[in-house]
């Protein structure tokens, strides 16, 4: 094997990460192909909106996409990651008009064309921003097929669905109640609200009945709205309204009659027990208006402010409405009382306008039909929810649901495939401009203004990247995915919507997993944004500690579904542990010779240290790759990074020391190989997570070209010897044990003392095995077994492990006092274990409904604690 170049000094990830993701494109591994010999793994990334930079968020769901699917690759499957942007209509559409207006642009002025343009632009600078920041971070997307849901192929999907929902009877357009932004002028989605606590009150206000001196008091926070009400409503068990029921009130300053009408909706014990309906601007209102056929009253225009239907308050904005409606009120004695009153608000996220409910004709789906088969696909396990408690949001929803708003007053998405006749007012509905009317042959068509809710296209994401409508070879063969990774937020204004959207286009779901993560908070656990100042830039950290450290960072702990906060120690320890990687890595490779290696490929006589390394190894392979089977990312991350630490890192390396300091070349050679074949299997464990320092160390390890093309490493269950690790176990703790004491009582590792051994029952094979190793990392000059404990001295220090007690003739170099000290505080610190066990088990409920190995687990420590106790006794006794 020809010795590469060596690997640099110091670990300075600044020096490879961009040469690497570079080899890695220039290269095209992360481009597969149609074959019909392996298996295909597909992800499709969720699509961030080309609006600025990635955030943390982002760098969560990407590293746990990559690291699926570069487990997938390494494992054979033709692994398919599918990047891609969303145009994000309306948050793209406020940015670009904003950065217009600093430029002294109106929209309006230059007009839909013109604006367009720019919008263009803006993608295409940000689209470029959003993929140089995903490769930074290290992603295995195959930018080759990269999509962007305004693609013309995606616009033609889009365009297909519109017609064929349509004309299935599934879409249709209508008079409802929508989320109305007065700023931006458009119907916007659920997602799009955020809601904020305000401070602001209940108006109380008369309403008379007509004919009489009675009347009835509704509470309002929204007095502005009592122009457009048509009705109060009462329950119809309340028996203080029962009298009135089918009467008429005046409408206060309005001065029209509306009826009283009684319904279950209104709760007898909120408030007055009697609500005013405004069937125009209330979503609860418009379906007690819809049951009741009340009349509906729009009483605001498109900007927020009162029209005709408001009297005297015309052309007055609603807040401006309210303050004069409410001083009428007063001087009217028709305000009976304010009473401060806190409240969640629902505000337009992208310009914290706050949102207005309204009557307004929009485009409409049917969702009862589509919602079905996508209920039981997820009941029957067809696509799998991850964690499984997520279901419960998504089932809330989909049996709930309602009829979708999908238009958007907008000028930047996918426009609406409705042209309307000029002549005869005809509805065309067409994939493709028609050039005539078809009922009357008029030429004057006229295309909808409106655009599409940016999720009907999202929806869509899973098939229409992958050419659909037409029947492409990547769409047969990558579909259905397999994976979808996102965040928890999004259950059912994307996941949802892309379920029954695959089932209805493609009669299949669009993914077998959901694997759903938690919000990246600070680390006060509060939600980043740009109001608290506590956002963290991705790139940033990148620059500071290297792409691994915060991938590595973001997947520690981290279990499906589940917040986490970011802490800078935890990047520094990140990094910490990749430069524990590259050092230990050097110094395997400083050391090999390759020749050895090759003379001695075939030597199977193993040393303990070698027979327990390997068997580690072999069990680590096996429950890392069920863990990531799992989807439990977070747990077999841990494992590796133990592994590579402790047990490769500070135990194996220093345990073979020796051998490789030695004359002989046979145990060298073994050793050689040993080290190779370990780190460059726990190199590819750890590749998924961290893969740019795996690349760099494993191409100067290894003559293969690239570890991300590599296998993934196969468990040898004949390797794996549960003896041997439990025997090694022994002989570490035992030496953990000794280099504690000394530590404790300050007695240098230069200073070697002779070392007497009183073995455990049954742990004397293990302690004779490993009593080179003790005698090396526990500093003895020299170590002896006890038969018994009868005759030694006084002037002894002891060391207490599972594997027996440890004797070390040190008392001239210490403090008999602070030994005594030391070992009182052993005492107290065991005698509180075997207390917490002697609860546990005098705990009827723990021993009638724990697992009996739960339970004789806990019975062995009590053994365990009680023998090391009755050692440190006789230590303290015999000093004494």
């Amino acid at each position: 094997m020809e010795e590469k170049k060596s690997i640099a000094t110091t670990y300075n990830p600044k020096e490879f990460e961009n040469r690497i993701y570079k080899n890695w494109e220039d290269k095209r591994y992360f481009t597969p192909k149609v074959d019909k010999n392996k298996k295909p793994y597909t992800i499709v990334m969720p699509p961030p909106n080309i609006t600025g930079q990635l955030h943390l968020g982002h760098a969560l769901d990407n590293t746990l996409q990559d690291i699926l699917i570069r487990f997938k690759r390494m494992q054979g499957y033709s692994a398919l990651w599918l990047p891609g942007e969303d145009h994000a209509s309306i948050a793209t559409e406020v940015r670009v008009e904003k950065e217009l207006l600093k430029q002294g642009i109106d929209k309006k002025e230059i007009g839909r064309e013109a604006f367009l343009e720019k919008v263009w632009e803006w993608s295409d600078t940000y689209r470029d921003r959003i993929r140089t920041q995903l490769k930074k971070l290290g992603v295995s997307a195959d930018f080759s097929r990269e999509a962007f849901t305004m693609d013309e192929n995606l616009n033609k999907a889009v365009r297909h669905v519109f017609v064929k929902l349509y004309e299935d009877g599934l879409i249709y357009q209508g008079k409802r109640i929508t989320n109305w932004c007065p700023k931006c002028q458009t119907a916007i989605s659920d997602a799009e609200i955020e809601y904020e606590e305000m401070q602001g009150s209940f108006w109380h206000i008369k309403y008379p009945v007509v004919g009489s001196e009675e009347f009835i008091e509704i509470a309002t926070t929204r007095p502005e709205t009592m122009l457009g009400d048509t009705a109060v409503a009462v329950n119809p068990k309340d028996e203080r309204y029962a009298s009135l029921v089918g009467k008429k009130l005046l409408l206060p300053l309005v001065n029209r009659e509306i009826p009283i009408i009684a319904d279950d909706y209104v709760d007898i014990e909120f408030g007055t027990g009697a609500v005013k309906i405004t069937p125009a601007h209330d979503p609860n209102d418009y379906q007690v208006g819809k049951r009741h056929n009340l009349p509906e009253v729009k009483i605001m225009n498109d900007k927020g402010f009162i029209n005709e239907q408001g009297g005297r308050y015309q052309g007055l904005e609603r807040y401006e409405a309210r303050k004069a409606i409410v001083k009428d009120l007063e001087e009217a004695g028709l305000l009976v009382k304010i009473k401060p009153h806190s409240h969640n608000v629902g505000v337009h996220d992208r310009c914290s306008t706050v949102i207005e409910p309204m009557i307004s004709k929009q485009w409409y789906v049917k969702m009862e039909t589509l919602a079905e088969p996508a209920i039981e696909a997820v009941k029957t396990k067809k696509t799998k929810l991850i964690p499984e408690r997520f279901e419960k949001t998504y089932f809330n929803w989909m049996e709930n649901i309602q009829d979708w708003c999908i238009s958007r007053q907008l000028w930047w998405g996918h426009r609406i495939p409705v042209w309307y006749c000029e002549d005869c007012q005809e509805i065309i509905v067409a994939e493709n401009e028609p050039s005539h009317c078809d009922k009357c042959g008029c030429d004057k068509l006229v295309q909808d203004k409106d655009v599409l809710d940016t999720w009907f296209s999202s929806a869509l994401w899973p098939f229409s990247t992958l050419g659909w409508p037409d029947k492409t070879e990547d769409l047969k063969y990558f579909y259905p995915t397999s994976t979808l990774v996102t965040g928890y937020d999004i259950i059912f204004f994307w996941v949802a919507r892309m379920i029954f959207s695959g089932l209805y286009n493609m009669g299949e779901v669009p993914f077998e997993n959901v694997l759903f993560h938690g919000i990246v908070r600070d680390d006060q656990g509060r939600k980043m944004s740009k109001s608290l100042g506590n956002g963290v830039d991705p790139l940033e950290v990148i620059d500071n500690y290297g792409a691994d450290a915060l991938r590595f960072m973001l997947v520690t702990g981290n279990a499906p579904g589940n917040d986490i906060r970011f802490y800078p120690e935890r990047v520094e320890a990140a990094r910490n542990f990749a430069n524990k990687i590259w050092n230990a890595s050097r110094f395997v490779m400083m050391n090999l010779d390759r020749e050895l290696m090759k003379e001695n490929i075939n030597n199977k006589d193993y040393s303990l240290a070698d027979r327990w390394i390997l068997s580690r190894a072999n069990t680590l392979i096996k429950e890392v790759t069920d863990n990531l089977d799992k989807f439990e990312i977070g747990i077999a991350l841990q494992k590796v990074y133990d592994f590579i630490w402790t047990e490769f890192c500070d135990w194996y390396i220093e345990l073979v020391k020796p051998v490789l300091y030695g004359e002989n070349k046979e145990d060298k050679g073994r050793v050689f190989n040993v080290l190779y074949q370990v780190l460059s299997s726990a190199l590819k464990l750890l590749h998924p997570v961290m893969p740019f320092i795996t690349e760099e160390i494993y191409t100067h390890l290894t003559e293969e070209e690239s570890i991300s093309i590599a296998n993934w490493p196969k468990a040898d269950s004949a390797a794996i010897d549960k003896v041997i690790e439990e025997e090694m176990a022994i002989v570490i703790e035992g030496i953990k044990a000794v280099r504690n004491v000394r530590a404790e009582i300050n007695v240098p590792p230069s200073k070697k003392a002779k070392l007497m051994i009183y073995p455990s029952k049954g742990a004397e094979a293990a302690l004779e095995k490993g009593k080179d190793y003790i005698k090396q990392l526990a500093s003895a000059s020299e170590v002896v077994f006890l038969d018994n404990k009868e005759n030694l001295s006084k002037n002894l220090v002891s060391a207490v492990s599972t594997g027996g007690e440890f004797f070390m003739p040190l008392l001239e170099l210490i403090d008999k006092d602070k030994e005594i000290e030391r070992l009182n505080k052993e005492k107290e610190k065991l005698q509180s274990e075997i207390l917490r066990v002697s609860k546990k088990l005098s705990n009827e409920k723990f021993v009638a409904k724990a697992p009996e190995a739960v339970v004789n687990e806990e019975k062995e420590k009590g053994k365990k604690y009680e023998e090391m106790l009755k050692a440190v006794l006789s230590r303290i006794e015999s000093l004494n």
